[in-house]
């Protein structure tokens, strides 16, 4: 097994190992997670869940919903996220399975989640240097899926009116909303993040609805830092799990 550290996040809320070299928790997971809003009993799914943060920080977030699930392709990352739900006392409501989304049919049965998310890997292999190390590769590089793969396990697994939530480079946002679009999930709401007041945006959170109508919601920005460079509080809020949805 490669090397890892246990860390505490969300100020202790959680404590977690994490790989030293592959994925890690970022500013991306809280705002993912925290872009999110769960009702009672709704059932939740994680594609490419890593060592499990996202799911666990919403497991804790929203003990009202019935069932988190998460897809790792690497089996080390997986039973990682398996040992971190043990080890946070989760362990009977949130489980992680290793295996591929472009082999979903396998793994699921079609419409069995009220929502999925992904943080995808941010660069196309063919038009970015791709990573020698091979956890770094499939989380940064796309090397084991592209984003149509995902828009299609989604649309899968989805039930109608199934929320899609996700996490991306901002440069990708026109190629994310066509190919989302063209895979049943009709886009409800974006909100570009940016470092600062004044940068372009960096990434962007996205929020879709399997067969949604047309109609997309632009949030207003959300800034890493204000003008003198400290963390704004909508991102400190973020980091609490008692923080509103920020999408």
């Amino acid at each position: 097994m490669s090397k890892t550290t246990r860390d505490d996040i969300l100020y202790g809320e959680l404590s977690l190992l994490q790989p030293v070299e592959g994925p890690r928790v970022s500013v991306d997971t809280v705002l993912l997670s925290a872009a999110i809003a769960l009702r009672k009993g709704e059932k939740v799914l994680e594609l490419g869940c890593a060592h499990g943060a996202v799911l666990l920080i919403l497991a804790r977030k929203f003990p009202q919903a019935s069932r988190f699930e998460g897809l790792e392709i690497c089996k080390e990352l997986a039973d990682m996220a398996a040992e971190n739900a043990r080890s946070n006392g989760l362990e009977n409501r949130a489980i992680f399975t290793h295996g591929d989304l472009k082999d979903i049919r396998s793994h699921y049965a079609p419409g069995s989640f009220d929502v999925v998310l992904m943080n995808p890997p941010y660069n196309d292999p063919v038009k970015s240097r791709v990573s020698p190390h091979s956890i770094k590769a499939v989380a940064r590089h796309g090397t084991a899926c592209t984003l149509e793969d995902v828009a299609g396990a989604a649309n899968f697994l989805l039930k109608p009116r199934g929320r899609f939530y996700l996490v991306l480079r901002a440069s990708r946002a026109a190629e994310a909303l066509s190919l989302l679009r063209r895979g049943g999930l009709e886009p409800k709401r974006i909100r570009f993040v940016h470092s600062g007041p004044g940068k372009d945006a960096s990434t962007f959170l996205l929020g879709a609805m399997k067969g949604g109508r047309g109609g997309l919601v632009v949030d207003p920005p959300l800034f890493i830092t204000d003008d003198c460079g400290n963390y704004t509080p909508e991102l400190m809020a973020a980091y609490s799990l008692e923080s509103p949805p920020c999408l």
